[in-house]
């Protein structure tokens, strides 16, 4: 059976929903879906005084060479400035090794975000996954217009050509949607559509 890896990390949550529901998607394209989350690396007074949840329910990946097991790999990551965060880049760091052996070549990626608002940057934090995942020669899945809800003006939405997006506004209290639910759910999906088929 394809099994394909969601790897995400989640300050307040939000991610954390987005990486349940790009699971449940996995699932529904008929490969098992296995859901880790990258080390913290704030200090801890940090993580207090900001209030971080913790990833709690999931655990924490062993490390770069796990990346191997897998027929794919959607990285999730809120933003920061426009970018991953440092937690998720941190571990993407140390997979030289990987990259010098071309150990992920030939597998699928795909990415998703959070961000505070509308134009936080979800674009520009896709391409800094995507770009990692380029690199790795890894065969990359977007959110593709299949997905069409993630089109229109009727609503705040997220969703983007490049992968699977919520807001959570300013203070973080909205929630992903349904219409973000289904954006991350689609994508989990394709990926296992596609690293099925890719595997034959």
């Amino acid at each position: 059976m394809t099994k394909i890896l969601v790897l995400y990390y989640s300050s307040y949550g939000h991610t954390a929903k987005m990486a349940e529901a790009v699971a449940e998607g996995i699932r529904e394209g008929g490969a098992e879906a296995v859901i880790r989350h990258v080390a913290e690396t704030a200090p801890q007074e940090v993580v207090e005084s900001a209030g971080f949840q913790q990833m709690e329910g999931h655990t924490c990946i062993g490390g770069p060479d796990e990346l191997t097991e897998y027929d794919g790999i959607v990285v999730g990551s809120p933003t920061r400035y426009g970018r991953m965060t440092s937690q998720m880049a941190a571990f993407w760091d140390q997979t030289g090794g990987l990259w010098q052996k071309g150990a992920l070549i030939g597998k699928v990626g795909a990415a998703f975000t959070s961000t505070a608002s509308q134009h936080g940057g979800q674009e520009t934090t896709l391409w800094s996954i995507l770009n990692n995942l380029l690199h790795m020669g890894m065969t990359v899945v977007g959110l593709d217009y299949g997905f069409q809800d993630q089109m229109g003006t009727d609503e705040v939405k997220g969703g983007a050509p490049y992968g699977a997006t919520t807001i959570a506004g300013g203070d973080g209290s909205r929630q992903p949607s349904e219409t973000d639910l289904a954006g991350a759910h689609y994508l989990g999906k394709r990926v296992a559509q596609t690293a099925a088929k890719l595997g034959a």
